[in-house]
């Protein structure tokens, strides 16, 4: 089954396509078949999802696969959230990862309370109008790093400190990291999701 990617990110398409080659499905990003952008206009990771999965859908005939993904931090009340990646030009900075990260730890410089979530959504559907789209959250409860830490990864991977393995996400070999991050846990709900209620079990 071909799934189109609402996303044209390389670092997302990897990792989910590295979770979803068991079930038989490749994942074809949207870039690459002409779909257009998606606004996402909504202040939830599920509304932007969905509605990056239909514009998907609707531009291509075949089922879509969107995420949201953002970063949620206690001391901020769970900002930047849905405009995690447009973090950095909240401070002055242009759009980046690298900035993004220059950008929290000037932020966060004195602030003690460093608890924050990496949370990703994935939502996928059958066709634009499916009443029924399938939903998956995959949640990672860390801190805050002080500095930037390890060279894998993307995003805020360099900054978020996972207590249980002691090291950022960007320290962690790939594959640790893909089976255990935000992205992991949703994109592994998503594929028991797909094959149970699109492949029949």
């Amino acid at each position: 089954m071909q799934i189109v990617l609402a996303s044209n990110n390389q670092g997302k398409l990897a990792e989910l396509q590295a979770m979803f080659g068991a079930l038989g499905c490749t994942l074809v990003r949207q870039g690459d078949l002409g779909v257009p952008e998606a606004p996402e206009p909504y202040r939830t990771f599920v509304e932007n999802a969905l509605t990056k999965a239909r514009n998907a859908a609707q531009h291509t005939g075949l089922p879509a696969l969107a995420d949201d993904a953002g970063l949620c931090i206690d001391a901020f009340g769970g900002l930047p959230g849905v405009d995690t990646a447009y973090y950095a030009t909240q401070h002055g900075y242009a759009k980046g990862d690298d900035n993004n990260v220059t950008a929290l730890l000037e932020q966060m410089q004195n602030i003690d309370n460093r608890r924050c979530a990496m949370v990703s959504t994935l939502v996928a559907v059958r066709s634009p109008e499916d009443p029924e789209p399938l939903i998956a959250v995959g949640r990672v409860v860390g801190e805050v790093a002080r500095e930037r830490l390890g060279s894998n990864g993307f995003g805020f991977d360099p900054v978020m400190w996972i207590p249980e393995f002691g090291q950022t996400f960007a320290q962690l070999p790939v594959e640790v990291k893909n089976a255990n991050s935000h992205r992991g846990r949703a994109a592994q709900a998503m594929a028991a999701l797909i094959r149970s209620n699109w492949l029949g079990g």
